[in-house]
């Protein structure tokens, strides 16, 4: 019997990046259609600019509108909120953010990533209180909600047996500096990999692609890839789940080659 698995997408972080003109962007395609043609090569891309500042709803309703169906949308929290000193004190900034018009993506609406500075250090009840304030419903929605935390101090079994509790992901930084959390703590997952480099046409090695095409097959049937580095000692629950790689930092001219790459790979290998 085949064993279940989740829907494996594969994007990049944005998608106006003059340097991709001509490279991934035909030469002379107008920029108001560059989202389109990114989202008929790509499962999935981040929004960035929502950690900046929000953004208006008319613009979450056009992008929806340019993307097929079946494209996702990560969206980047707002650093006002993950940035604070007390995370217990977020609730208005959350509501702020959701208010915002995110929901305007609708059905193409997926993870929010809440990105942490690498100075932001484990304080278990104060990450409590933040992930309580975290809606798992807004305007009709489900809201999956991920974490990306860069001090060594969350890794500990006690993070990730709080992510569990409360069905949040811990993103997956992988080929950067950053510290590696593999831990599947929610029933998606969603990695964020930063090793690309410029002298490789596809981003990465053709070796290093089929080891991230292998472990996200693996995610995507409840298995943990061994060569990644989990945290706890208690192994998630082996059950499908929903995959979301994203191909961000390093070489970013070479990023949305790797994502086509990735995808062709797991197309084929599908």
């Amino acid at each position: 019997m085949t064993k279940p698995q989740g829907t494996i997408r594969v994007g990049i972080g944005g998608w106006v990046f003059e340097p991709w003109r001509g490279t991934f962007y035909p030469e002379g395609l107008p920029q108001k259609r560059e989202l389109e043609h990114a989202a008929a090569h790509l499962g999935t891309i981040e929004i960035n600019g929502t950690y900046y500042g929000s953004q208006k709803p008319e613009s979450f309703a056009r992008w929806r509108a340019e993307t097929p169906d079946g494209f996702v949308f990560a969206v980047k929290g707002s650093r006002y909120i993950t940035n604070r000193r007390v995370l217990a004190e977020a609730g208005a900034s959350i509501e702020k953010f959701f208010g915002s018009g995110v929901t305007e993506l609708k059905e193409k609406l997926g993870p929010i990533n809440w990105q942490f500075m690498p100075t932001k250090a484990f304080d278990p009840a104060d990450f409590e209180a933040f992930l309580k304030l975290l809606p798992h419903n807004v305007d009709g929605l489900a809201i999956r909600h991920a974490v990306e935390v860069r001090h060594d101090s969350f890794r500990t079994p006690d993070f990730i047996a709080l992510l569990r509790e409360y069905g949040v992901a811990a993103i997956t930084a992988a080929d950067s500096d950053y510290p590696q959390i593999a831990d599947a703590t929610a029933p998606f997952v969603c990695a964020r990999i930063m090793g690309t480099r410029e002298e490789e046409p596809e981003g990465y090695p053709d070796a290093d692609l089929d080891r991230w095409v292998q472990r996200a097959r693996q995610w995507s049937k409840g298995e943990a890839p061994g060569d990644l580095e989990c945290v706890a000692t208690e192994p998630a629950p082996t059950v499908a789940r929903d995959v979301f790689l994203y191909v961000i930092s390093g070489a970013k001219i070479r990023n949305p080659a790797a994502a086509m790459a990735l995808t062709g790979r797991l197309a084929d290998s599908g």
